[in-house]
């Protein structure tokens, strides 16, 4: 008798552990997809007030039509990215528009003093802070979450149960590169 209840008490620890760990696999996961989800939002205000800023500038700067046709394709292209990678490619690439953007505005000394074009600077610049933390706080989830599928013995029941590795939103190669400063 002794035997069945030792037997009985083990299936039970292992059925709880195989609940908790399917659980805490799940609540990560979720944690993984809130976190794409707060990207997806920051990116969404950004994408919005894109034309703004295209209109404003086009208004000072007219014959710079190439970069306002960049900026809006790199835009399209970001807004339909739906993977990180995928996402984190045409989030550079639109930054890098944007840049040559910014760099069309220096030169026109009016279009720089204009209230709206500052406030529209603000805000974008806002926004990029927010979308750096939502990149932040999803790339701390995915560790999470890669961690717990890839530990043994986790990573048995992973496997059977289809959890796979998330990929990590990264950082464009330029953006790695030390900066020079040249005086």
């Amino acid at each position: 008798m002794p035997i069945m209840w030792i037997l009985l008490i083990a299936i039970v620890v292992l059925i709880g552990w195989l609940v908790a760990t399917y659980n805490g696999l799940v609540g990560l996961k979720v944690k993984v997809d809130e976190a794409w989800s707060d990207i997806d939002v920051q990116t969404k205000r950004r994408y919005d007030l894109i034309p703004n800023i295209v209109e404003t500038v086009k208004g000072y700067a007219s014959h710079e039509a190439g970069v306002f046709e960049e900026v809006t394709k790199a835009r399209s292209v970001a807004m339909g990215a739906t993977n990180p990678q995928a996402k984190a490619e045409a989030e550079n690439m639109l930054a890098g528009t944007l840049k040559s953007l910014f760099a069309v505005a220096e030169n026109y000394p009016e279009l720089k003093a204009n209230v709206n074009f500052l406030d529209l600077q603000k805000t974008l610049a806002d926004i990029e802070d927010k979308i750096q933390a939502a990149r932040r706080f999803y790339n701390g989830n995915v560790r999470d979450f890669n961690t717990k599928i890839l530990v043994f013995p986790n990573n048995l029941i992973a496997n059977t149960l289809g959890f796979t590795k998330r990929d990590f939103f990264e950082a464009e190669a330029a953006a790695k590169e030390n900066v020079q400063v040249k005086f």
